[in-house]
């Protein structure tokens, strides 16, 4: 059984017991949390598509690890002028790992 949920502006496609990270959850290391906003479920052949959301379908996880993305460098300058400034950037992320779907009924 697989399906499809949106979290944090992104939709990933999630099947039990896969691990993934998403964007950053306030929760602590070993908290469960649930995702209600399931767009598909699918088992097989059967595919049930929601109108935005599969009703009474919800997605239950583990938070396994809270960590940050490999660095990004932003430079910027401007020519003739000798600006130049270089910023770094670290996105804050959080591991998670599917621990059951609800299918819709």
């Amino acid at each position: 059984m697989y399906a499809v949920i949106k979290t944090g502006g992104k939709q990933y496609r999630v099947e039990a017991d896969s691990v993934f990270p998403i964007e950053k959850l306030e929760a602590e290391v070993g908290d469960t949390i649930t995702f209600d906003q399931v767009l598909m479920v699918g088992e097989g052949d059967k595919v049930t598509l929601g109108s935005p959301t599969v009703a009474g379908a919800s997605v239950t996880a583990e938070v396994m690890e809270q960590k940050r993305t490999r660095k990004i460098l932003v430079f910027r300058r401007r020519r003739r002028k000798n600006f130049r400034r270089t910023n770094g950037h670290r996105q804050h992320q959080t591991v998670v790992k599917i621990t059951g779907i609800k299918g819709a009924k």
